[in-house]
């Protein structure tokens, strides 16, 4: 889509400032790397929580954010803190890229690893979902909708099962979530957005990449193609094809570069019309009394 001049200006000063993310030639990603391993100890020992729950997918941004707390945790016992941290399994059915994921677990080494296979609650739930709005519409849902909210409904079911492990044990959720994706809002609103903190914020894909590499991940999973992989009709779909931008250019634009006006009008359009997904729950006091 086309922006008008003005509106596309407005909405990169608002992305930027927003994100805040600085340009790669001046990361400092060993820097990075303590500092987020010291922020979540202080935030568990301020809490009195006893520790981390994550989802591992195989995936970059969960492999780092295990790693760092994972680093963390071990950190705070040898400090005299009981502190653990709970790596979750969550394929539905199976996952078809089963072995980066249990690369990713090696890598990590957690305290402890659950699995729970979300496979059969979210099919029963989608076909029940799926014959309500049938009978009440009386047409038949289009498929690629249906796979579409399937997907999303997937993230949500993980999201539950990782909260509910942590109710029972003390513990907090943590989310994967950075820049580059919150920027264009590549995410499940209430799914793998809900959590109670972030670990990767402040930094660009790269950015996450470098500080994977440096932890010492084996380059399959420091430099594996990301998928959100929700879609049965479109298995492993890449972000990229999803979002019609490569992370080169969303993290290129996010350190201040050119990116060329056709992408950064589909960047900036992202983010305008993804803005319901960044904002808090709205509220009568937003609207009414304001």
């Amino acid at each position: 889509m086309k922006l008008e001049q003005s509106v596309r200006m407005a909405l990169k000063l608002e992305a930027l400032k927003e994100c805040g993310v600085v340009a790669t030639e001046k990361f400092d990603v060993e820097t990075a790397v303590r500092s987020r391993i010291d922020y979540l100890k202080n935030y568990i020992r301020a809490s009195g929580t006893k520790g981390i729950v994550l989802g591992i997918s195989g995936g970059v941004d969960s492999t780092t954010s295990g790693k760092l707390s994972q680093l963390a945790m071990s950190e705070l016992r040898a400090e005299g803190y009981e502190a653990y941290f709970v790596a979750v399994r969550l394929p539905h059915m199976v996952q078809k890229d089963e072995e980066e994921a249990q690369a990713a677990l090696k890598f990590i080494q957690p305290d402890v690893i659950h699995t729970v296979n979300i496979g059969e609650s979210t099919n029963a739930l989608n076909l029940e979902g799926l014959a309500a709005f049938e009978a009440f519409t009386g047409q038949k849902t289009d498929p690629v909708k249906a796979d579409f909210h399937k997907g999303n409904m997937k993230a949500r079911i993980r999201m539950t099962a990782q909260y509910h492990l942590a109710g029972l044990h003390n513990m907090v959720v943590l989310g994967t979530d950075h820049e580059a994706e919150k920027i264009v809002a590549f995410y499940t609103k209430r799914g793998d957005e809900a959590c109670d903190l972030t670990v990767l914020s402040g930094m660009n894909k790269r950015q996450v990449r470098l500080c994977a590499k440096y932890l010492g991940a084996a380059e399959k999973l420091w430099a594996k193609v990301p998928t959100a992989d929700l879609e049965e009709l479109a298995e492993q779909k890449p972000d990229e094809t999803a979002l019609g931008l490569t992370y080169e250019q969303i993290d290129d634009f996010l350190e201040g570069k050119e990116i060329g006006e056709v992408a950064e009008d589909k960047l900036m359009y992202q983010y305008m019309i993804t803005k319901h997904k960044r904002d808090k729950t709205v509220s009568p006091v937003d609207y009414i009394f304001s």
